[in-house]
């Protein structure tokens, strides 16, 4: 009897432990696939762990990469179990669904997510970052189904941090969910009055829903959604995490936002007005020209091309009103100085830091449109949106001919004719809110009856009149679009087409809104915003030369193109200029040439990397060692010999015939003779040590491979221009091909001490022409000179090698000892990877020195003089200091003035250089 006793004792302790156990494990699942399946669809991520089961032999140690829609491997050089293949698919999105028709007129929509966003896969994205979000949706299959309840529950008794739980906790006073529950000290919340931010007058929106709290009102919500649990998880600061609450909370009690509205426009159906245009209607001049508000929408660093656009657009006639990011002090400078030579030119008094997709971006036009209509003495009749990647490709005689003609139309660009296929893409039936500047997907909802839903590009061209209804109408529906606009994705993409086409107004919508932009979405939806928004996206590529003869062959009438980037290619501003208003002289200054600012000393160097911080004190190094060469070894002259003092000053990046030439850094240095401060420039270019291995073989496609940070598959260039690489870096390789067979290539990683850090193999398509891994090596990387070795049949086609310089700096203070060793000793035991391919050594003749160890080891210890001397050693490899200047008179003979160069930052550029008004009322 007490042995039964006992076993069974035993065994319902068994039990507990073991249906604990599965509970925890359950729970982590559970999180884990909520997590990393915000963005797919249910029957995507079926779709792709079906696939996923069905191809196996994958390599051990590389299980965790996606497998998903992968044909049978092809036969592989015998790397047994060292190597994983990577299939190189087609560039662009690919999705499991049967694809649906493309609508030729849709393809205006800026910045709309894939067709097939619910199972949207970049197959040259970095497979192996993505790999643990793929294992974990595995997992979390068995789970799925588990009602949003338990899921709440399960995952605040342990998986979320307490001060999740603590705001979760301010809003779960749920009779179903006892307290106790992962939950301590409950108390009650007020919440505020029902659309308390909106209390204001339309006229004035706030940037975001405003909302504040207290503790004396009950309020009863079960935070159970999975979106808003992840967000609420995900979210930065407190303040955000109580926003998200407040907002899922009031969305669940449905006071958020209108279920009805009604609609005002007379017609059935989009009214549509075909207008045309005359080639050569600016001949004759209006009797009463229409005058037009600029609003320019700028960020980045990129002033040249902004000021380069503001001269091609600027005449007295019309206004502009400037709003730079607020997180773009640099470009906000440069748009300062650029507004006070001009009496119809200014900049907003408020700045704002909006964000690709979200509300911020509608408010801040709201409010430009409020600030535009209280001027009294700006008269304007035509609101028109620009960007700096904007370039007009008519005159603006011809614009103003047009609108003029059309003074009563409102020009957008709708989506096209399937509607229902347009609010899934924009994710409208979605709830959206946006702080910790980040828009969070917080769950479903329905679109408002009454009203039919449009939008399409958020580049558009308002009258007056429509725009004064906007803002200062408080019908309802203004005010209520405002409201339900306030908490949805791509706001300015939908919003104003909306309340057009249901307004009063609606007759005079032309569903042009004059501009050409440049789509490519096999290379543009890319999901290249997935850290600042919780949705996929595409946007439009950049133009380039080949390009210009579309803007002469458009159809439809068009007064400006998107997009342009000066980084990528400037010749095609300079072809659509001289077009626009002649050429510049052939011997004009700085005409091929283009420089933009990436550092000023107001930034503070709390805005650099220390990667960057020692590159840049390396440059100015190497232009002081330039500088003193010049004395042709006379050691007792020191006229030419200066010492670095501080900081850089800045430093631009510069381009020659679009091509990357090289950094300018400038500087503050102490003449060694005179003891007198300069301020010198020091202009330092790359070398790339690509090489291809002499080789016979048909199959050789590969033009050329480069390692680097920052690849943009969109415009194939790496941001990080140089490859300024430290030990925490994660790079990545890309490799540009031919045309030509499938090939399959290996493709392996070699550290400074012949360890191989990755291998893995690439399956080239015959079309293919780029492709681009990121292999998840452990951290920190071994500074040094690096070996990226391509293979084919264990033949080298080609080695390119990299720098990982160390550091100088760690927080943007000198480096310390004990820092030296933790970031310049690479990872712990030489592994980059789970698994170990020292076996390959012998294969790939790649001895591993113990000499070399122990010279890797000493100098991960290095400081001061001696840690300066070691980067200066690593980067002249690859650096060079091609030229110095000096920016004033110069205790140096044989200094050049930067002024008098053609390449420094301060030499003339008068093809951005702004100048007074002319008698026709132009600049350009």
């Amino acid at each position: 009897m007490v042995g039964n006793m006992c076993g069974r004792k035993l065994a319902r302790r068994s039990k507990s432990a073991l249906i604990v156990a599965l509970t925890v494990l359950l729970v982590q699942t559970l999180i884990v696939w909520n997590f990393s399946t915000l963005d797919t669809g249910e029957e995507g991520a079926n779709s792709r762990r079906e696939k996923r089961d069905q191809v196996g032999g994958i390599n051990k140690a590389y299980s965790q990469y996606p497998r998903s829609g992968l044909p049978k491997r092809h036969h592989q050089p015998p790397l047994g179990k060292t190597a994983v293949r990577h299939k190189q698919q087609p560039e662009g999105y690919h999705s499991w669904r049967p694809k649906e028709k493309v609508l030729l007129d849709s393809n205006n929509n800026e910045n709309s997510v894939p067709k097939d966003f619910d199972t949207f896969v970049d197959s040259n994205s970095n497979l192996g970052a993505q790999s643990l979000s793929q294992r974990q949706r595995m997992a979390g299959n068995a789970a799925k189904h588990k009602p949003d309840k338990a899921l709440r529950q399960g995952i605040l008794g342990k998986a979320l941090p307490n001060e999740v739980n603590k705001v979760i906790q301010q809003y779960t006073l749920s009779p179903q969910q006892p307290r106790g529950v992962g939950l301590k000290d409950s108390h009650a919340y007020k919440r505020p009055k029902p659309h308390s931010q909106l209390s204001t007058k339309p006229a004035r929106p706030s940037p975001s829903p405003s909302i504040k709290t207290s503790n004396q009102e009950k309020h009863q919500c079960e935070i159970s959604g999975k979106e808003a649990i992840s967000a609420l998880s995900r979210a930065k600061t407190r303040e955000c995490r109580q926003q998200i609450a407040e907002v899922y909370c009031r969305h669940k009690e449905r006071t958020l936002m209108p279920e009805t509205v009604p609609r005002y426009c007379t017609i059935e159906g989009k009214a549509n007005v075909n207008v045309q245009w005359d080639e050569g209607s600016e001949q004759t001049a209006p009797a009463v020209p229409v005058r037009i508000a600029f609003v320019l929408v700028v960020h980045g660093r990129a002033s040249r091309q902004f000021q380069r656009l503001f001269k091609a657009i600027y005449h007295t006639s019309h206004y502009y009103y400037i709003h730079v990011d607020q997180r773009s002090n640099y470009l906000h400078r440069q748009v300062g100085a650029l507004a006070s030579q001009y009496s119809n030119v200014r900049v907003t008094s408020w700045r704002m830091s909006t964000i690709w997709g979200g509300a911020s971006l509608l408010t801040m036009y709201l409010r430009s449109m409020d600030d535009l209509l209280k001027m009294a003495d700006w008269n304007w009749d035509f609101f028109i949106n620009l960007s700096a990647a904007d370039y007009p490709i008519r005159t603006n005689e011809q614009l103003v001919g047009f609108l003029t003609k059309y003074r009563d139309m409102n020009f957008i660009k709708s989506h096209g004719r399937d509607n229902t296929r347009f609010i899934r893409k924009q994710g409208l039936d979605r709830l959206f809110f946006e702080c910790d500047t980040h828009m969070w997907r917080l769950g479903d909802r329905k679109i408002p009856e009454g009203i039919a839903v449009d939008g399409g590009s958020d580049w558009f061209l308002l009258n007056r009149m429509f725009v004064d209804y906007i803002i200062n109408s408080e019908d309802e529906l203004v005010v209520s679009m405002k409201r339900f606009y306030a908490y949805t994705l791509l706001p300015a993409e939908s919003f104003f087409h909306t309340v057009l086409e249901n307004s009063a107004h609606c007759e005079s919508m032309v569903d042009n809104n004059l501009r050409i932009t440049n789509w490519n979405r096999k290379l543009g939806c890319k999901c290249q915003y997935k850290h600042i928004v919780d949705w996929c996206g595409c946007s439009p590529n950049d133009f380039k030369p080949p390009d210009l003869p579309r803007f002469q062959q458009t159809s439809r009438p068009t007064f400006f193109a998107r997009k342009f980037e000066a980084s990528v290619n400037q010749e095609i501003v300079t072809q659509l200029d001289s077009f626009l208003f002649g050429p510049y002289p052939q011997e004009t200054p700085g005409l091929q040439s283009y420089w933009e600012n990436v550092y000023d000393e107001t930034d503070s160097v709390a805005s650099l990397s220390d990667s960057q911080l020692t590159h840049y004190h390396a440059f100015t190094r190497m232009g002081l060692s330039r500088a003193a060469t010049s004395l042709q070894g006379h050691p007792d002259n020191n006229s030419c010999r200066y010492i670095s003092r501080g900081h850089p000053v800045s430093v631009h990046l510069y381009f020659l015939s679009d091509v990357f030439q090289g950094y300018l850094v400038r500087q503050h240095a102490g003449n060694l003779a005179t003891s007198q401060l300069e301020t010198l420039e020091t202009w330092v270019s790359h070398s790339n040590h690509f090489t291809l291995a002499p080789t016979t073989n048909t199959l050789n496609r590969l033009q050329f491979a480069e390692v680097g940070t920052d690849w943009d598959a969109k415009e194939r260039v790496f941001r990080n221009f140089g490859s300024l690489l430290g030990p925490t870096e994660e790079p990545v390789a890309m490799q540009r091909w031919g045309r030509g067979q499938n090939v399959t290539v290996t493709v392996v990683w070699v550290d400074p001490t012949n360890v191989i850090a990755a291998t893995y193999d690439i399956l080239v398509d015959g079309g293919t022409e780029y492709t681009h891994y990121r292999p998840p090596l452990t951290v920190p990387l071994r500074p040094g000179v690096w070996t990226l070795r391509v293979l084919h049949h264990w033949n080298l086609l080609a080695s390119t090698s990299f720098v990982v310089s160390p550091l100088e700096y760690h927080d943007q203070q000198p480096i310390r000892q004990e820092d030296t060793v933790k970031l310049h000793s690479g990872p712990v035991r030489n592994s980059y990877m789970e698994q170990s391919f020292h076996g390959l050594n012998p294969i790939l003749n790649l001895p591993v020195h113990l000499g070399q160890v122990e010279e890797a080891e000493f100098k991960a210890s290095l400081t001061g003089a001696e840690l300066q001397s070691w980067v200066d050693h690593l980067l002249s490899g690859v650096w060079s200091a091609a030229d110095v200047c000096s920016q004033g008179p110069s205790s140096c003979p044989v200094m050049q003035r930067c002024r008098e160069t053609g390449w420094s930052a301060l030499s003339p550029d008068p093809k951005s250089d702004l100048g007074p008004p002319r008698g026709n009322g132009r600049i350009r």
